[in-house]
């Protein structure tokens, strides 16, 4: 895979999102496969019985039920005291999680470009809905993060988060956040129920497990891991650049631009065909990891249309509506 810094970075939501994809985002939501209780009304229905919203049913009367809520009318007609329930809406908090390291600072179309033009869509839908929606990005020193907002007049500041904060991650090979230790902070500081959407490549040296068992640890939370990858990192022999005369063979030497280490290759028909298979591997272990706890994985490719992903990829695996 090519390291292929986004030369033109938006700077503005317009440029983010573009013009035509706004107006299909207001008519999603954030939905959850479970239902949670919010600290807010919201627009999420709760199993939990309430005083607000939506009738539900009768129950019979018994001592310690709230007078107030016996119906009078259906007392005249049977001559016994039923009580009304009601269904209670809540809100759903949204945690979208971002990895800025710099295996995601690769790929044509770029991988970074591409989970930021997400996070920002997904982000928009969940706040203009009256979610709570937070940010978070590693990969550089230090995590990053926005505080959960809610409502239209702070898309804004979600806007102004995205464009400047999911960046490639800056100093040199080895120095950026570890991958597991980022996960296990973000997890330990996780408060309440909802969403969590985590975009990365997890192209991790030292192994993806412990950082998601965190994240599987934060109970009464959906989690979608979404593989963020380039048509170059899944086949390879489509990979293109002036330089390369000949295609994508011969002899190479590559430069892991996470650990700074490098490598001579002969790359080959065969090579290729093996590395295509690990992939594969690789990508079906990480689903059975992710489904073995709840956890929903999905691979998307930068060369997606992001109006496809929403509209019909994440709305089929449940995380919108």
């Amino acid at each position: 895979m090519l390291v292929s810094g986004a030369s033109d970075r938006p700077r503005t939501l317009e440029e983010l999102l573009g013009p035509d994809l706004l107006p299909k985002l207001d008519r999603l939501d954030v939905m959850s496969r479970k239902v949670f209780a919010g600290k807010l009304p919201g627009e999420r229905r709760s199993k939990r019985r309430g005083q607000s919203v939506e009738f539900e049913d009768y129950i019979q009367y018994a001592p310690g039920y709230d007078i107030r809520h016996i119906d009078w009318k259906v007392y005249a007609r049977l001559d016994r005291l039923f009580v009304k329930i009601f269904q209670e809406e809540e809100d759903l908090a949204l945690h979208i999680i971002v990895d800025a390291s710099a295996s995601m600072e690769a790929g044509r179309p770029n991988k970074l470009l591409f989970a930021q033009r997400v996070a920002m869509a997904l982000g928009y839908i969940g706040i203009v809905n009256n979610n709570r929606v937070g940010l978070s990005v590693f990969g550089g020193s230090e995590i990053r993060r926005l505080a959960p907002a809610r409502g239209r007049r702070n898309v804004q500041r979600l806007a102004s988060f995205v464009l400047e904060s999911i960046e490639p991650a800056a100093g040199p090979p080895g120095t950026g956040a570890d991958f597991n230790e980022a996960l296990r902070a973000l997890a330990m500081a996780s408060r309440g129920k909802g969403v969590n959407v985590l975009l990365s490549d997890f192209l991790i040296r030292d192994g993806y497990e412990e950082g998601l068992k965190y994240l599987a640890g934060a109970r009464g939370h959906d989690t979608y891991c979404l593989q963020v990858l380039s048509p170059g990192e899944i086949d390879p022999s489509a990979e293109y650049d002036e330089s390369f005369a000949g295609g994508f063979s011969g002899d190479l030497r590559l430069l892991d631009v996470e650990t700074g280490s490098d490598a001579e290759v002969t790359v080959t028909a065969a090579l290729i065909k093996r590395y295509r298979d690990r992939l594969e591997s690789y990508c079906d272990a990480l689903s059975v990891f992710c489904k073995a706890r709840e956890m929903t994985h999905m691979v998307v490719r930068t060369d997606d249309r992001i109006d496809e992903l929403l509209l019909r990829h994440l709305r089929r695996r449940g995380l919108l509506r």
